[in-house]
C-alpha cells in the first residue's frame, strides 16, 4: 500500500504548502487499497492509452479518456502539470500557483476548496495535494476523477508522483523524460560538490524560527551534498520541523544559512544579523547567508533542481572561501 505523507511542515506562516493527508477519500472508479505505487494502463486500452488507471494517495483511480480540462489545486503540480507538456490540458488552477506565469491561476483554494467553485470550471480531473473538507469524496459525489497527491518526504516520492500524473494526463513520456532528467542532474550535482567539507548548515522555513532536520523531503536535499544539519540535535524535533530558540542557533553557529522566508517574511542577511546574538554568526560574517525562492524551497516538483542547484553554489562557494 502507497504509504501516507505529510507536508513539508504544515502551515508555517505561509511558507510551506499544507498538504497533510490525514484524510482519503475515493472516487468515482477507485478502490479503497492500492497494491503498489507505480501507474498502470487497464486492460482495455483506448485507442490514445485510455483508459488508464493510477494508484494515486486516494487508491485506485480509472481515468476512461484523456483529460482535457484539468483543474489542479496544488502549486507543486501545476508545476508539473506544464513540465510534462499537459499545460494546454489545464483550465484552471489554484491562487498559490504562480509558475509557470501562464498557468490560468483562478480564486480556487486548495486550502478551503469550494466544491461549486471547481465544478464551475467543468474539470474532468482534479489533482491535489490534500483532501481538506473532504473534497475528493465531494467531487466523488458528482463523478469527477481525484488525485491525490501529497507532499513527497523522499526524492522517490516526487519522481513517483510526476510518473503518476503523466500517465493520468496521457504525458507518460514527457513524465519519464522530466524524471530522468531530475536524477541525472541531481547525481551531477551531488557528484560535484566539496568532499570532506564538514560544513554545518541551518535552514530556516520562519523566522520563529522553525527548522527542517535531515529526514524531511528538503532535508534529504543538502544530504546530496554531504552537509551536517544542526536542527538533528533539537530536542523536540517536532516530526522533523523543530521550532528551534534563538540562542540554539547561535550555538550551533552554523556555517552556511538557508533562509526560505525571503518573499513571505522579508528576511535577508541583515535581517539576520539584526537578530539578538546573531551579527557574529560565522555564516553572517563570512557572507554565507543564502538567500532562496521560498516558492522553490517549498515545493517538490521539478523545480527541486533549482533548489539543489542553488545549494550546490553555495557550498562551493563556502568550501573553497
Amino acid at each position: 500500500m502507497r504509504p501516507v505523507r505529510t507536508a513539508f511542515a504544515g502551515a508555517l506562516l505561509g511558507t510551506v504548502i499544507l498538504a497533510g493527508c490525514g484524510q482519503t477519500g475515493t472516487t468515482s472508479g477507485t478502490s479503497a487499497a492500492p497494491t503498489s505505487a507505480a501507474p498502470s494502463a487497464s486492460s482495455a486500452s483506448g485507442s490514445a492509452g485510455f483508459p488508464v488507471t493510477v494508484e494515486a494517495g486516494n487508491g485506485k483511480v480509472t481515468i476512461a479518456k484523456k483529460p482535457e480540462r484539468i483543474v489542479s489545486l496544488s502549486a507543486t503540480h501545476t508545476e508539473t502539470l506544464f513540465a510534462i507538456g499537459a499545460g494546454p490540458q489545464v483550465v484552471a488552477v489554484d491562487d498559490q500557483s504562480n509558475y509557470p506565469a501562464e498557468a490560468p491561476k483562478t480564486d480556487l483554494s486548495g486550502f478551503k476548496p469550494n466544491v461549486e467553485a471547481i465544478v464551475a470550471k467543468q474539470p474532468d480531473l482534479v489533482i491535489l495535494s490534500n483532501d481538506q473538507d473532504q473534497i475528493i469524496a465531494e467531487l466523488g459525489k458528482v463523478n469527477i476523477p481525484v488525485l491525490l497527491e501529497p507532499a513527497a518526504t523522499k526524492l522517490d516520492e516526487a519522481y513517483e508522483e510526476i510518473a503518476e500524473i503523466g500517465a493520468a494526463t496521457g504525458n507518460q513520456a514527457k513524465a519519464d523524460e522530466v524524471v530522468s532528467g531530475m536524477k541525472t542532474e541531481l547525481d551531477k550535482l551531488a557528484a560535484g560538490a566539496p568532499k570532506d567539507a564538514k560544513l554545518t548548515y541551518y535552514h530556516e522555513l520562519d523566522q520563529t524560527p522553525y527548522a527542517a532536520t535531515s529526514q524531511t523531503f528538503i532535508g534529504q536535499i543538502y544530504g546530496l551534498f554531504g552537509l551536517t544539519n544542526i536542527a538533528d540535535k533539537a530536542p523536540d524535533a517536532a516530526g522533523g520541523y523543530p521550532k528551534l530558540s534563538a540562542e540554539f542557533v547561535a550555538q550551533a553557529d552554523p556555517d552556511l544559512i538557508f533562509l526560505a522566508d525571503v518573499k513571505c517574511c522579508q528576511q535577508n542577511k541583515d535581517a539576520v544579523a539584526k537578530r539578538p546574538g546573531w551579527k557574529d554568526l560565522s555564516a553572517v560574517k563570512k557572507d554565507r547567508v543564502i538567500e532562496l525562492d521560498d516558492d522553490i524551497a517549498s515545493r517538490w516538483g521539478p523545480r527541486v533542481v533549482d533548489l539543489a542547484r542553488a545549494i550546490g553554489d553555495a557550498v562551493g562557494k563556502a568550501a573553497t572561501s
